[in-house]
Formats: structure tokens, C-alpha cells, sequence
């Protein structure tokens, strides 16, 4: 069970220069957020959780001159200056000052906008969208157009951003090939619709929950298994995208990759999990395993690309949608979350009639 999250007021200060405003309108509730309520990723606290939503910009900087009041955008955990080694990779390495940041609690600049009785309160990734408002560094936000709707725009900022890229960045199927995708959470079950809106040939469901092989099933995968059965059957396929975050899944993954096919690992296990893979068969089968830190995104570049898949008609993001929940309902949440009964439950907020 999850240890409890106060919902309480707190002090939000003005923006920057260089940031802006925000008025929540979605959020969705991801294990990086969990993995700071049970502990297993460490983090200053107190912190204000949330890192994948959308909502309006009110209010921005003196040096913000791209975005303008109104605007819908979403909100990305992995800012990115431009400019450092990290950013010179082209999204396989995140940014060094941003990842500092990160790690801080603080906004991209080290600054800190919020406050609880009289002391600091931390940012969640830069972003903190539990809340009915954030102020955010520019570059932690994405602009799209109004057509997207909000929780789906919420969605494309993680979920689709980190399992949508492992599929797009780092295995890049051909249509004639096929991808299997173990572990079918809110990350997985996005690797599985981007799979499946590239039109390649056959997409594979893996993950030990039945509800989730169903799940994935409806959303188009043309078979689901669990990893016991796949590997009863020999299932095999040429690009297999770990998402679990589990060292058995990671052997699983491993054990479904066709020869002369790529495992691509976008799960984040426990710093101290370790799996054991047979050196030989990775030789002997040519087998390629890479790894794929939060989709090897860069957020300006990939979300519009998202948004148009889905404005086509090629990216189902609703299915990922499992509930819309109220933010007093964050506990209930996560404890969901941590059974495996969900793939992203979404928060939404009410809309107050205007900005400001």
C-alpha cells in the first residue's frame, strides 16, 4: 500500500522570466510519481507531485516572447537546455542542467515557486501538477493546438513520450517486422498503440495481468499472452520493448526477441534489482539490447509528431485512459496504481470559466 499523500493549499510565487504560469486542467498518475510515495526513487521533500499534464498558460515571463496567454500545453518532465552533451545526442541522453534540476527539486533556473507554512516546498520534475496551478520553466512545456483534447494532451507528455519514443527512437520497426511489448502498463500500453498506428506487421501483447492482455487486445494488438505462455509457445519477435521495470521481465523480454532482433529496455526497476541473460545466446543469436531512458525524447520534436498520429487517427491515446478521477482521490490512486489495477488514471480539474 501506498504511503499517504496530504492534498493541502499552498503558496505559489509569480513566475520568472524565463516561466510561465500554468492552469491545470489534466494530470495522470504514473509510477514516477509512486516511486516517490513508497521510496523506491529518493527525493528532497516535502515535494508537490505530478509531472504529466496539460493545462492553459495565464501568465509568463518578461522573457517568454513564443507563447501566448491561452495557450493549451503540455507539460514534460525532461527539459532541455539545447545545448549540453546530453542535448547533443538527440534525445538518447537527457540534459545535464535539466537532470540536475531534476534531481534538486527546483525549476530548470534552481529557483523554487513554492511554499507550505513558511519553508520551500520542492518541484516534482520540474512541473508539481498536482495541483490547480504550476508555475513551470518555458522549457518545460510544449505548446499544441486546441483540437487536442486535455487529458489526452496530459497523456503525451510521459506515458506516450517515454513509450511512444522507445518505439519511434529507439527500435524504429519497419513495417514488415513485429513488436512485442512485456509489460503492459501506462508506458507499455503506449509502446503498443505507437506500434500499432506504424502500421507494422504484427504487435504482441505481454504482461502477467489478465485484465491488461484484454486490454490490449481491444486496443489492437493481434495476440496477448502472458510471458509464460509466449515462452511455451515460442513466440518470438524482431523488436521487444521492455516496459515493466522488473528484472523477470527483462529476462523475459530478452528470451522473446527473435535472433537478429532488438530488446529495447524502458522500464526503471529498483536501483538494486539485477537479472541473469545468458551471454552465449546473445552472441549466437546476434541479439541486440539497448537501453531507452525515458524514450529517448525530445519533447519539442516528438510530441507534435504524437499529436498529429493522433489527430489522424492512428493514435488511440483514450484507450490508455483507465479512469478520470478528482485530486482528493490521489491515495485511492496510487494504491490502484501499485496493484496493477490501472494503466493512467487522469486527474481533471474543474475548469473555472476564465483565465485568471
Amino acid at each position: 500500500m501506498s504511503r499517504p499523500v496530504s492534498v493541502t493549499e499552498v503558496t505559489l510565487s509569480a513566475p520568472g522570466p524565463d516561466e510561465v504560469l500554468v492552469r491545470i486542467e489534466a494530470a495522470g498518475v504514473c509510477h514516477s510519481d509512486l516511486s516517490v510515495v513508497n521510496g523506491s526513487r529518493e527525493r528532497p521533500l516535502p515535494m508537490l507531485l505530478g509531472h504529466e499534464a496539460a493545462g492553459r498558460v495565464l501568465d509568463r515571463g518578461t522573457e517568454v516572447t513564443d507563447l501566448e496567454i491561452g495557450d493549451r500545453v503540455v507539460m514534460v518532465f525532461l527539459p532541455r537546455c539545447g545545448q549540453c552533451s546530453g542535448c547533443r545526442t538527440g534525445g538518447k541522453q537527457p540534459c545535464s542542467p535539466g537532470t540536475e534540476a531534476n534531481t534538486a527539486g527546483t525549476l530548470f533556473s534552481g529557483g523554487i515557486r513554492l511554499e507550505r507554512a513558511g519553508g520551500p516546498v520542492k518541484h516534482h520534475l520540474g512541473v508539481s501538477a498536482f495541483a490547480t496551478h504550476a508555475v513551470v520553466d518555458r522549457r518545460s512545456v510544449v505548446r499544441v493546438d486546441d483540437d487536442i483534447p486535455a487529458e489526452v494532451a496530459a497523456v503525451l507528455g510521459c506515458a506516450v513520450l517515454t513509450g511512444g519514443g522507445a518505439v519511434l527512437n529507439a527500435a524504429r520497426p519497419g513495417p514488415d517486422d513485429s513488436v512485442a511489448v512485456v509489460g503492459l502498463g501506462g508506458v507499455g500500453m503506449a509502446a503498443l498503440i505507437t506500434a500499432l498506428s506504424l502500421g507494422v506487421k504484427e504487435v504482441i501483447g505481454i504482461d502477467n495481468l489478465e485484465e491488461k492482455l484484454d486490454q490490449a487486445l481491444a486496443a489492437g494488438a493481434g495476440a496477448s499472452y502472458t510471458p509464460a505462455q509466449a515462452s511455451e509457445r515460442g513466440i518470438r519477435a524482431d523488436y521487444v520493448i521492455e516496459a515493466a521495470g522488473h528484472p523477470r521481465a527483462f529476462e523475459a523480454a530478452i528470451g522473446l526477441t527473435a535472433p537478429g532482433g532488438t530488446m529495447v529496455t524502458v522500464g526503471l526497476p529498483a536501483p538494486d534489482a539485477r537479472s541473469t541473460i545468458s551471454p552465449l545466446a546473445i552472441t549466437a543469436e546476434a541479439k541486440t539490447i539497448t537501453g531507452c531512458y525515458l524514450g529517448s525524447a525530445v519533447p519539442e520534436r516528438d510530441i507534435p509528431v504524437f499529436a498529429q498520429l493522433w489527430r489522424e487517427g492512428k493514435l488511440a491515446v483514450e484507450t490508455l485512459i483507465s479512469s478520470r478521477i478528482r485530486l482528493d482521490e490521489i491515495n485511492e490512486a496510487f494504491d490502484h496504481l501499485d496493484a496493477g489495477r490501472a494503466v493512467r488514471q487522469v486527474i481533471i480539474f474543474d475548469d473555472p470559466g476564465e483565465a485568471g
